[in-house]
């Protein structure tokens, strides 16, 4: 009824009008304290003195606290303790907080926050990928490696081989809210804390741990935030963990928020890499071996890198059927902030790294890269390639958007799939092994879904792309200034958490008298419509419309032990645990039902709003208030565990991913070779999100991720100068897509094919995959670029207009 509807973002009128309240908007008593750090104004060295004198005689002042003020841990890592809230000895990084500040005003704590004296005895900072091999600073012994066949002789022995290099640079979230928390004390010690995050239970474990108290004793609240992005998942403790810290010492409620320029210089980012490559291919373009090297600065804590490297080396195949591949990925210890999760974990580098070596190899081929794309994808079920598609839905700047939500004919068949059965203890999972003759990935999963060819088809005839493939080379033959480019890309990006045990969510659901719904899940919504879609599943269960369901604020007092809403999997677990506790409700209220009316339970239909018992046919309000009377609960949790994964990150060998997502993006652009800026000028979209269960929404993030890779990988660049200073940390330095930025001509459609896994209603993930089509417009400008001489581009990321100018230079010149 409700699934599969294209309804708005459930807080969207409160979103436009300015009524949605995030974390900062809070009412709190009079009395409440704010709360800054103060910084570290080097990059490495050693604390000789804090003089804080001026600090607390600075107007406002409350308290001003120190490492050795805290009552308990001094930790706000997410991984291995390796992160102290405030500096103790030394400093490792530009930014790094030595100092809290509690005052009765934020810019009270703001500016008595600039008058400590610090003196800190400077130590040769590592800032670079060069110096963190040399001084062999790493958060591993070595570096990981995953194998497939044997690279290096498939190489030798290939036709061609070529050798290459692409830096890719990391990006600033600038999420539109920035990190803020508050804490609340309560009777007894406890402490009620309001954070902008992905992970309540990541803060809720670090609040009680710095305060000294079990997990019960803190509940933490998170209504919305005004985007994430990854940089919310672990980020947030160290404004969390000072509030409750100062909470605890004051008695008061204690509130903290970054500015811009503070939170671009405090908090993670991106992790930028260094990726070199390798590779033997044959006349057609087919790789017979590839051989890659990442290397990324990490940062001076280890925070999730690990994970988001690894996901790199996972990603490194892309789309294309990988023989003989070794990845080998060093994870460098740098005196930088702490670079952290991004939309798409470490996926969109491995990802473009690909993408470059079959460019790359197309180039020297001088053939067209979609034809060296399509001769190397793996097979499809059939094992073969081609073949049409579903008909999609569409938007466009161009046409008339249609986000109906309509099916093509048997595509409901799916939808009594649900969780029964799947949600009860099963046996552990077990490293899978691939049956003989399956084509693998280069860390041993099967890839039995691939849906590429058939999209690629649909895409390259929807975009026109031979057409403009051709005259784009005619205008490029006529125009001496203006050279335009146009480049698809493909995506298959993996689906879970590859640390297994988080991929699993709960869910706790009541059903009042009234016929009115409330639910809540371990999911946090960051505009990306979480919230509507499980309401939309909810809705579904009991055959109601979406607006009888209320999702209340994430609450870890409610659902406890939740995962973050990361890895795209928030619809995927969320829904499935919500599915799973409505369902039991629901089939308790068809008990009642069948038994009053002589039908078997199993019989009695929930829809439109109504209960059907054969002939007897009762509103839902009034099928509850029947249960209800029959004393027959009306309540219940919900638990989901994804089946299938089982991953072994040290072998690099498992099935970390239940399924992959799928899409491709052809890209157009036009560059101006006398000051190398450029225009995109048209994208053309597909991509796959299953049996969407909202595809306004879907539609929505698949537009965003694109604007946001693409941003990624040409305007949006980070710089440190020699000291370890990052010198972009405002708007006026730091440039995001903004609307102008988009292209001209925008057509995006999803491919309307369920899902061949069993989640929910077969739906697939569409938060991070879309990241990657951004890809497309990286490429593109290297096509552009390539039509002014017979050099390749080599363009590195972001292709600033600087940097293509100088590729520019370099092409011509033949190099």
């Amino acid at each position: 009824m409700s699934v599969t509807k294209p309804l708005p973002h459930d807080s969207a009128e409160l979103h436009v009008t300015g009524q949605a309240r995030y974390v900062d908007d809070l009412e709190a008593p009079a009395g409440s304290l704010h709360l800054a750090f103060g910084l570290s104004d080097v990059a490495r060295g050693e604390i000789v003195a804090m003089d804080l004198t001026a600090v607390r005689a600075a107007p406002g002042v409350v308290a001003v606290l120190t490492a050795a003020d805290l009552p308990f841990a001094n930790d706000v890592s997410p991984s291995i303790h390796d992160e102290p809230l405030l500096a103790e000895d030394e400093v490792f990084y530009l930014g790094q907080p030595l100092f809290l500040v509690v005052a009765r005003s934020h810019l009270a704590a703001r500016k008595a926050a600039r008058l400590g004296r610090i003196e800190i005895t400077e130590l040769p900072a590592i800032l670079t990928v060069e110096q963190a091999l040399a001084a062999d600073s790493r958060f591993e012994d070595g570096p990981r490696i995953y194998e497939k066949g044997d690279a290096a002789a498939a190489i030798e022995g290939a036709a061609h081989v070529l050798e290459g290099r692409i830096e890719i640079g990391g990006q600033e979230h600038f999420y539109l809210e920035g990190q803020a928390a508050m804490a609340v004390p309560q009777e007894a010690g406890g402490m009620v804390v309001h954070s902008s995050t992905q992970h309540p239970t990541e803060i809720q474990h670090k609040v009680a741990e710095a305060i000294g108290l079990p997990m019960h004793d803190v509940r933490v609240e998170m209504r919305r935030m005004g985007g994430g992005f990854g940089g919310k998942e672990s980020q947030g403790n160290a404004l969390a963990v000072a509030c409750a810290v100062a909470a605890r010492a004051t008695g008061r409620v204690c509130r903290m928020r970054y500015d811009r320029d503070d939170d671009m210089v405090v908090t993670g980012k991106r992790h930028d890499f260094r990726i070199d490559y390798r590779v033997g291919f044959d006349d057609a373009g087919r790789i017979a071996g590839v051989d890659f090297r990442h290397y990324t600065r990490c940062g001076w804590a280890q925070d999730l890198s690990l994970p988001v490297a690894d996901r790199a080396m996972l990603h490194a195949d892309n789309a294309y059927l990988l023989e003989n591949c070794r990845i080998e990925s060093h994870r460098l210890k740098t005196n930088m902030q702490s670079a952290t999760a991004f939309r798409g974990f470490g996926g969109p580098q491995g990802m473009l790294g690909m993408e470059r070596v079959v460019d790359h190899v197309a180039h020297a081929l001088r053939k067209d890269p979609l034809e060296v794309r399509r001769v190397n994808y793996y097979a499809d079920a059939a094992g073969v390639g081609g073949g049409g598609g579903p008909a999609p839905h569409r938007s466009s700047t161009d046409s008339p958007r249609d986000i109906s939500g309509k099916r093509k004919p048997g595509a409901d068949d799916h939808l009594d799939l649900t969780s029964r059965g799947a949600t009860g203890p099963v046996e552990d999972e077990v490293v899978p092994v691939p049956p003989p003759g399956a084509q693998t990935t280069p860390y041993g999963m099967e890839v039995e879904d691939f849906i590429l060819h058939e999209m690629t088809d649909a895409l390259v005839a929807s975009s026109d792309y031979v057409a403009r493939r051709a005259a784009v080379a005619e205008w490029n033959a006529a125009q001496p200034i203006l050279k335009r480019g146009i480049a698809i890309s493909p995506v298959k990006f993996g689906i879970s958490f590859t640390l297994t045990h988080l991929n699993q969510a709960g869910a706790l659901v009541h059903v009042y008298q009234d016929g009115s719904v409330s639910m809540n899940h371990g999911g946090t919504e960051m505009g990306q419509g979480l919230n509507r879609k499980v309401q939309q599943v909810a809705a579904r269960v009991f055959g109601v419309e979406s607006d009888v369901v209320r999702i209340t604020a994430t609450d870890t007092g409610k659902v406890p032990n939740t995962s973050a809403t990361a890895a795209s999997s928030g619809s995927d677990l969320n829904g499935m645990a919500v599915q799973a506790a409505c369902e039991t409700i629901r089939d308790r209220i068809a008990e009642v039902v069948g038994q009053l009316h002589q039908v078997k339970a199993a019989e009695v239909v929930f829809a439109e709003g109504e209960v059907r018992a054969g002939d007897a046919v009762l509103r839902f309000a009034d099928a509850v208030k029947l249960a209800y009377e029959n004393r027959v609960s009306l309540s219940s949790t919900g638990y989901y565990r994804t089946p299938k994964v089982a991953w072994d990150r040290i072998a690099g060998r498992g099935r970390p991913f239940f399924y992959f997502a799928y899409g491709a993006a052809v890209t157009e652009v036009v560059i101006d070779t006398l000051t190398g800026e450029y225009r995109i000028l048209r994208a053309d979209i597909l991509h796959d999100a299953g049996a969407s269960l909202n595809p306004a929404i879907d539609i929505g993030q698949v537009e965003g991720g694109y604007v946001q890779g693409a941003g990624w990988l040409t305007t949006e660049e980070l710089v440190w100068d020699d000291t370890g200073r990052l010198r972009t940390h405002a708007p006026s330095t730091y440039k995001i897509p903004a609307c102008g930025d988009r292209p001209d001509v925008f057509n995006v459609a999803l491919w309307d094919s369920p899902n061949r896994e069993e989640t929910v209603h077969r739906s697939k993930a569409v938060g991070e995959p879309p990241f990657m089509l951004g890809i497309s417009a990286f490429l593109a400008l290297s096509d552009a670029v390539a039509a002014c001489g017979p050099g390749y581009p080599a363009l590195d990321a972001p292709a600033t207009p600087e940097r293509v100018l100088k590729a520019v230079t370099r092409v011509r010149d033949g190099r």
